[in-house]
């Protein structure tokens, strides 16, 4: 035996009572659980201390971080040991030339502009072999872009695709998956994948479906038109006969204050009917995105250059300003923007510093930014209401993602925190779920969604991907203030069984790899 963990309390991640056991690791998996009297290579006291499944983060923008930041302790410190990459419809792969320099662009304030990285790959399945190649902290999942995915195979253009562009984004989204990718993201409040009609996303999700991944929407409104918006998605995912899988399923704006029940109700009949769907979410009231996403869709045809062009012209710059101030742009959910709520968190260019932690004033201030920043600010959006993040945290196809965004000087506490607040602040302190049950959410039921059947559990032949965490004290160090503080009470972490952290502190082992589909034989 390679490693024996003493008298541990076996959270197994299926949400059943906890136990108190030995668990043997050996070759990477787990070899024995029960009292093992034979010792190990190695021995770890358990006693006081849980042993769980590690923790997947279902919503992840890690994508440029795992190749640039060996260390990554952001999410190896919370006990995470596989994030799901290409997340809300923009990523790396797959591109040609003139796509990648766009989506760089884009989404710079996601995960900084790239300068530090050689970008050789073009497709997905070279971008997961670099992941690989490169060697990486934790596990990492991949779903296929449909933003990028349209702007390869029609540019930037608000326009309905031709039969010929639909056959392309078809032949791109079914290359991915078969190199790989576990289902396909859409950012519908970001563009160029808000410009996409429900009948193409259901022909893109019935490509998804035949192989057996899952569709991923960051949906068309969390604010106005929430409802409206998951019940598209519900309605497109039946069409197509794809499971859904919400990403970070939230109900925001003063529209939606108390209103999670009606989401849930509306999940429940789905469910109800047979559907096949899950959601995550993050345990905080304030969104997370990029100042630019808050601007009315037709400003952002024609790309990041053509929005700078609008943002210098006084009377296309009047244009947005009436559709963020007056109407509600579809870039902020339909809701006319409180510019008290939105504060900067980090910017492209570190001369634009002084801005971080402010709150911006007016359009003016925010015009002037995003044009000196070339669209590279990142915004806190202080618009979420608590009693709906408990509510929908509760339900039994909830799952934990992070949505956290490691660029910026003052990035949200949730790339930092969400695992370890989870289970500080929502369990041990407000009793939100039981320990059992949240440590479910975490792993058991996203390996399920991830169709991994040999991750998410505690259980004999599994892989050893584990976490060891006390109960009494295990709590997010990051705040506002101080967003990338580690968190407490979580010693050991494991992948593959070898430790990733040990004692508190993170070790030199590179034991992530790409985590490719599960192939698919059918319902």
């Amino acid at each position: 035996m390679d490693l024996v963990i003493r008298g541990a309390r076996v959270v197994d991640g299926t949400g059943g009572p906890s136990y108190t056991a030995d668990v043997g690791v050996h070759e990477g998996r787990i070899a024995e659980i029960g009292r093992i009297r034979s010792g190990g290579r190695h021995t770890v006291d358990a006693h006081g201390l849980a042993l769980a499944p590690g923790f997947v983060d279902m919503h992840a923008h890690s994508d440029l971080a795992l190749l640039r930041d060996p260390d990554h302790s952001a999410k190896a410190a919370q006990g995470v040991t596989l994030e799901v990459l290409g997340q809300d419809g923009l990523s790396y792969a797959p591109v040609d030339d003139r796509t990648l320099a766009e989506v760089r662009a884009a989404i710079t304030g996601w995960n900084g502009a790239g300068e530090d990285i050689e970008f050789g790959w073009r497709d997905v399945g070279g971008y997961l072999d670099r992941l690989d190649r490169t060697g990486i902290a934790v596990n990492a999942a991949y779903l296929v872009p449909q933003g990028t995915v349209r702007a390869y195979a029609l540019g930037w253009d608000d326009r309905p695709a031709t039969p010929a562009e639909l056959d392309r984004m078809r032949t791109l989204v079914a290359e991915g998956l078969a190199q790989g990718a576990v289902g396909l993201s859409s950012g519908l409040t970001y563009t160029p994948g808000m410009y996409a009609s429900g009948a193409e996303l259901t022909e893109l999700c019935r490509v998804v479906a035949a192989y057996g991944g899952y569709y991923c929407p960051h949906h068309r409104s969390y604010g106005r038109g929430a409802l409206g918006a998951y019940a598209e998605m519900i309605e497109l995912s039946r069409e197509a006969g794809c499971a859904l899988h919400l990403a970070h399923a939230t109900m925001n704006f003063a529209e939606n204050e108390g209103r999670a029940g009606a989401l849930l109700a509306l999940l429940d009949d789905a469910l109800a009917a047979g559907a096949d769907i899950t959601l995550d979410s993050y345990p905080y009231t304030p969104g997370c995105t990029t100042l630019v996403a808050l601007l009315p869709s037709w400003a952002g045809e024609g790309g990041p250059d053509a929005v700078l062009a609008r943002l210098r012209d006084d009377a296309e710059a009047e244009r947005i300003r009436y559709a963020l101030e007056v109407t509600g742009a579809d870039g902020c959910h339909g809701v006319p923007v409180d510019w008290a709520t939105i504060e900067i968190s980090g910017t492209a260019d570190p001369a634009h510093g002084a801005y971080v932690g402010t709150h911006l004033r007016d359009w003016d201030a925010a015009r002037r930014l995003l044009v000196e920043d070339r669209l590279g600010p990142t915004i806190l959006q202080h618009v979420g209401h608590e009693e709906n993040v408990r509510a929908i945290m509760r339900h039994r196809v909830h799952t934990g993602g992070s949505d956290g965004i490691l660029q910026g000087a003052k990035p949200h506490p949730r790339a930092y925190g969400t695992f370890p607040h989870c289970l500080g602040r929502y369990v041990r302190e407000l009793g939100v779920l039981s320990l059992e049950e949240c440590v479910a959410h975490l792993s058991g039921r996203p390996a399920a969604r991830l169709r991994l059947p040999d991750r998410g559990l505690v259980r004999t032949g599994h892989r050893a991907d584990l976490v060891l965490f006390d109960p009494d004290t295990v709590a997010a160090g990051s705040t506002y203030e101080n967003p990338r503080a580690l968190p407490a009470g979580i010693p050991h972490v494991l992948i593959d069984g070898r430790f990733v952290m040990r004692d508190g502190r993170r070790t030199d082992v590179l034991a992530g790899r790409s985590v490719r589909r599960t192939p698919y034989h059918g319902r």
